[in-house]
């Protein structure tokens, strides 16, 4: 398999995603996609086919209509100190943030994140696979929540386990979203 990296250029992706059979459908999904890869080729020095595929998930997700996205996080762990995060969040358009602790850095941004959205599901599983090898591999984070007796999985990478775990929480939050606004639709003017 050919690795790409940071002087790997869009013809070069556009190639390596046609030989793994990976297709966009538009080219602002292609953009989307390259942005993502460029971001993660000057985190990580190699990219792998699984990093690929994983981009193009998440690039796939964010393109779809989310309740809420996450615009950045700080987490503050110290030997001794309870962990505490920051997380900025967009929520249907509006910028929302907030702060919290936790028992780990995992914990406080989830709870910054719960903070942030005022929503409580119950955590139901937590799990941290590497998606290549070496100390630069992107973690995917697996969680799944469960609010009103629905289930529903999240996932996120990224080579910063604690952000690829809120990217996790948020997915699973707009699935959440998603199947309560396909349970109750809303009939405006009705």
């Amino acid at each position: 398999s050919i690795v790409l990296g940071k002087h790997s250029g869009r013809n070069a992706f556009r190639a390596r995603l046609a030989e793994l059979n990976i297709s966009l459908k538009t080219e602002e999904e292609l953009n989307a996609a390259f942005s993502r890869f460029k971001d993660l080729a000057d985190r990580k020095h190699d990219i792998y086919d699984e990093d690929l595929q994983m981009l193009v998930l998440q690039t796939r997700q964010s393109s779809e209509v989310a309740k809420y996205q996450l615009i950045a996080s700080h987490v503050c762990s110290e030997t001794g100190e309870t962990p505490t995060a920051a997380v900025t969040l967009k929520a249907d358009g509006k910028e929302v943030k907030a702060e919290a602790s936790g028992s780990g850095p995992v914990d406080a941004v989830f709870s910054a994140i719960k903070k942030a959205t005022g929503e409580e599901p119950s955590l139901q599983l937590y799990s941290v696979n590497a998606i290549t090898s070496g100390t630069d591999a992107q973690g995917e984070v697996t969680v799944r929540l469960e609010q009103g007796g629905r289930l529903v999985h999240g996932h996120g990478a990224h080579t910063d386990i604690v952000i690829a775990s809120a990217k996790s929480y948020i997915d699973a939050l707009n699935k959440l979203e998603s199947n309560q606004r396909r349970a109750h639709p809303q009939h405006d003017g009705v």
